[in-house]
């Protein structure tokens, strides 16, 4: 398939965003649960709200570019909202500015500092409103990754997203830049949260390169069921594609198939391979050791750009059958 950046800016930018609230609303619980320090309302948890709402807002403005005639998108965008009991995206439409709503409302409570509790579970969590939003917030953050993924997952013919594993996958790319996010905001803070998340972020990013190598392994083993001999109904032992019926390109030549070359895909295959797992993995241990404010910072840059190769590879692995006719020139 095409890597589209429009779609993979808006993935890996909502998706840092949806683990950068949970790494928070994870942080507040601990804190209340008297296992971590309580943090300040506006300076951490409103503020990180803000940073999770404007990587929101970068995902959608990617979104809306798009779309072939992005001046549509305020008059035409509440359509795709009506096909939410059969389309993954509709539901996507749903879920996202529900998020956004609530991850608003989680920033406005803590900056006007309405966390009076209205009870307290056995006598050890004090429950109140920020409380409530936050956790509705992080299920419905749930839910999104779900409905982003399944966008890919339920789509039998691309055999490659067709799998569990791509839900997985998305969730824990998202988690894993999330709260590696978390810990660069807390080091950029100054608050003693570094470790806390960071650890998280590590464990969610081993987790990553596990579902991911399954996924890798799984792939290179497909059997396709479309080949050449389904495509035309011929049972011959040698077909070979000459042309593609035209000279000149077109929209199926440029919407599903990446036109890069097999040895531009194995470097980025690499290049994402250390800069999502092995780099920021050894650049937030080191910031332990080192107890280094900008190393987890870093450790943030490197992993989202190795995100956004993952995520091109991610659409040149998925062949699309319609490949079988357009992809040879005679």
């Amino acid at each position: 398939m095409h890597p589209a950046f429009s779609v993979i800016f808006l993935t890996t930018l909502i998706g840092a965003a949806q683990g950068m609230f949970m790494a928070l609303v994870t942080g507040q619980v601990y804190g209340l649960a008297n296992l971590l320090a309580p943090q300040d309302s506006v300076s951490f948890y409103a503020m990180g709200s803000l940073l999770a709402l404007i990587l929101l807002g970068g995902g959608l403005v990617a979104a809306v570019f798009h779309l072939g005639k992005p001046s549509y998108f305020l008059t035409r965008a509440w359509r795709g909202v009506t096909q939410w009991r059969t389309s993954w995206l509709s539901r996507e439409l749903i879920a996202l500015p529900a998020f956004m709503f609530l991850v608003f409302l989680y920033a406005v409570v803590h900056y006007f500092g309405w966390t009076q509790p209205w009870f307290v579970i056995k006598g050890v969590i004090p429950v109140d409103a920020s409380l409530v939003i936050g956790i509705l917030g992080v299920i419905m953050s749930v839910v999104l990754f779900v409905c982003t993924a399944m966008i890919y997952a339920s789509l039998r013919f691309l055999q490659e997203w067709h799998s569990p594993l791509t839900v997985a996958n998305f969730i824990f790319f998202g988690l894993a830049s999330g709260f590696t996010m978390a810990a660069a905001f807390s080091a950029w803070a100054g608050v003693d949260l570094v470790g806390f998340y960071g650890t998280w972020a590590v464990v969610f990013t081993v987790i990553a390169a596990i579902t991911r190598g399954f996924s890798m392994l799984r792939n290179s083993r497909i059997k396709h069921k479309s080949t050449m001999k389904t495509a035309l109904g011929i049972r011959h032992t040698k077909i070979t594609q000459r042309s593609m019926g035209f000279m000149g390109g077109s929209f199926n030549t440029r919407e599903y198939f990446h036109g890069a070359s097999n040895g531009t895909v194995q470097t980025v295959r690499l290049f994402f391979l250390l800069n999502v797992f092995a780099v920021p993995v050894a650049l937030l241990a080191a910031s332990n050791a080192l107890e280094s404010a900008y190393l987890p910072m870093l450790a943030f840059v490197v992993q989202y750009v190795g995100l956004v190769a993952e995520r091109w590879y991610f659409f040149t692995e998925g062949k699309h059958p319609q490949n079988l006719y357009y992809q040879t020139v005679g």
